[in-house]
């Protein structure tokens, strides 16, 4: 069996070579041909030191951190009367010193491994990450900061304790904006940033995960606006078709984190509903067009539409505990087709978080019946602003909210 010493020194020289190789082929790709500090073999010489700096004394160890720290200072120094302010070697050979004081302390081989595939990645993707930061606009930055803000300082400090007449507590709405939002901002991220080729299947699978009713009236709008023909019109309306079927997936991922029961009672139903949108879409797609595809570019993170959610969430919950009480099921089941017609989130999440006198059947029967008269809803959107073009998914979602809403009647 190995020694765990010489195990543990193969391991800092192999990553300590390899990072200086991966610094070597960055300068290159860069076409830096100035001296430097830290090759692939000073790389590989300061993990050696570190190594052996720290199995003699601990404190030998950080006095030859702060050794390297003030030969890097004097090059520095020189480097700086030639406008060379960079300090990326300096950054990466404290990390490869590092590795021998993280193997002995964790006696954790993964920790050095990720940090060697974090140097690599952060190297190889420093141009791509300035293509996705260029088309980030100032606006989005400032409303994402404002979030963190709210997220971070105000609602660790909110009261845990319920509101009398709504049951559930101010940390706890506020909690469920955050989480709401957040699935619909790295939606929004995924479908802007993340991939180049804005095609039309893109936009309906993250914009159907973002929001499927207003990516239903872009698309429709999409194809109004440009000269399309058969091939193109069957392309935006197996997207219109996909954005609905993630609907069911968005929805299934809301009742998981907040309510399993409901969860599994809406899992097959859903899955299959889906299924039958995501099978139809793919008939209607034939190829890919050459078209840029749209995106809603509204920022989900948006501090109105933030607190307007809170506000409807808390009125959701108000109106669905007087009907419930006053009504019964039957209520609750005219409420929630009613509903459907309008932002159905609010009222899902009601359903699944607050406290109410009905079953958990008749709570999945009323969610599933909001998710067919949505679609009738966008079946309506998508009649109304392509001017009739789409009506191949209008005619389709029209059919699936019925049958939504047929199940959710019987069950």
């Amino acid at each position: 069996m190995i020694p765990l010493d010489l195990l543990y020194f193969l391991i800092v020289l192999v990553f300590s070579f390899l990072t200086g190789l991966e610094l070597k082929t960055y300068r290159i790709s860069k076409g830096i041909q100035k001296p430097h500090f830290g090759s692939t073999r000073t790389s590989t010489f300061i993990g050696i030191l570190g190594f052996v700096f720290y199995k003699i004394n601990i404190n030998l160890y950080i006095l030859g951190f702060f050794s390297i720290t003030l030969l890097y200072a004097i090059h520095y120094y020189f480097k700086n009367q030639n406008l060379r302010t960079s300090i990326l070697s300096f950054l990466i050979i404290s990390l490869v010193y590092s590795y021998s004081g993280i193997l002995f302390k964790t006696n954790n081989i993964w920790i050095v491994a990720i940090i060697f595939v974090s140097i690599v990645f952060i190297l190889n993707y420093k141009s791509h990450a300035k293509n996705i930061f260029s088309q980030i606009n100032q606006t989005e930055i400032e409303t994402f900061g404002k979030f963190i803000l709210l997220s971070a300082v105000i609602l660790p400090v909110l009261p845990k304790t319920p509101i009398k007449f709504l049951e559930i507590s101010p940390f706890k709405i506020w909690l469920i904006v955050v989480i709401i939002s957040s699935i619909s901002y790295f939606s929004y991220i995924a479908q802007k940033f993340l991939f180049k080729n804005k095609s039309f299947l893109i936009t309906g699978i993250f914009g159907g995960l973002y929001s499927s009713t207003a990516t239903t009236v872009v698309l429709a709008k999409k194809a109004f606006s440009i000269n399309a023909n058969e091939n193109i019109l069957n392309i935006i309306n197996s997207s219109i078709i996909l954005a609905t079927s993630m609907m069911y997936i968005r929805i299934l991922v809301i009742a998981f984190i907040f309510n399993q029961t409901v969860f599994y009672n809406l899992f097959v139903p859903f899955l299959i509903f889906s299924l039958i949108g995501i099978i139809i879409s793919l008939l209607l797609y034939k190829s890919e067009s050459t078209i840029q595809a749209p995106i809603d570019d509204r920022n989900p993170l948006e501090l109105g539409t933030a607190f307007v959610f809170a506000l409807l969430f808390i009125l959701m919950i108000l109106i669905t505990k007087f009907v419930t009480l006053n009504y019964g099921n039957i209520g609750l089941k005219i409420l929630s087709f009613t509903v459907g017609f309008t932002d159905i989130d609010p009222f899902i999440l009601s359903l699944l978080t607050g406290k109410f006198s009905v079953t958990i059947n008749e709570i999945a029967s009323a969610i599933i019946i909001a998710a067919g008269s949505n679609n009738i809803l966008k079946a309506i959107y998508s009649y109304i602003f392509s001017k009739k073009i789409t009506l191949k998914a209008s005619l389709f979602l029209i059919f699936l909210g019925f049958i939504n809403i047929i199940y959710g009647l019987i069950i």
